[in-house]
């Protein structure tokens, strides 16, 4: 097929190096696009990196305290057992003096003595209490 001549050659020339100039546009265009792309990547990089890091750094804060509260843990427990022993054995050495024949120790001959007190004190208010109604009965009768 024949191509037309075009009439006027400065259009054609124009026309070409418009072409070419759309050419160079879309090229570096796509150029500009490539290296934001890039710069982005590296950024989005650095980000990441920072991130991790202050992921490792909070991991191990966790961890040291963490391990801080399981020590504090330990050793109450380890406190608590102790004390445990201590009263149980304190207890044994009671229990041990409490059982001995012939042998009464001052705080059961005292806790003894309390008993037998407030028992006669129990024993006490029920009659004073009956006094006490019996006399207000009798006042109201003779009122």
């Amino acid at each position: 097929m024949a191509t037309r001549k075009p009439k006027n050659p400065e259009l054609a020339a124009a026309a070409s190096n418009l072409g070419v100039a759309a050419r160079h546009i879309r090229r570096a265009v796509r150029h500009k696009v490539d290296e934001i792309g890039a710069s982005a990547s590296v950024e989005l990089g650095k980000a990441k990196r920072r991130l991790d890091a202050q992921l490792k750094k909070i991991e191990a804060r966790l961890i040291k305290a963490t391990n801080e509260a399981k020590r504090a843990l330990h050793k109450a427990v380890r406190e608590a057992e102790k004390k445990l022993q201590a009263t149980k054995k304190a207890a044994q050495a009671r229990l041990a003096e409490m059982q001995r024949p012939g042998n009464a120790s001052v705080a059961t001959r005292k806790t003894v003595a309390k008993k037998a007190a407030a028992k006669k004190v129990a024993v006490k208010r029920p009659a004073a209490k009956k006094v006490a109604v019996k006399k207000a009965a009798s006042s109201k009768n003779a009122a």
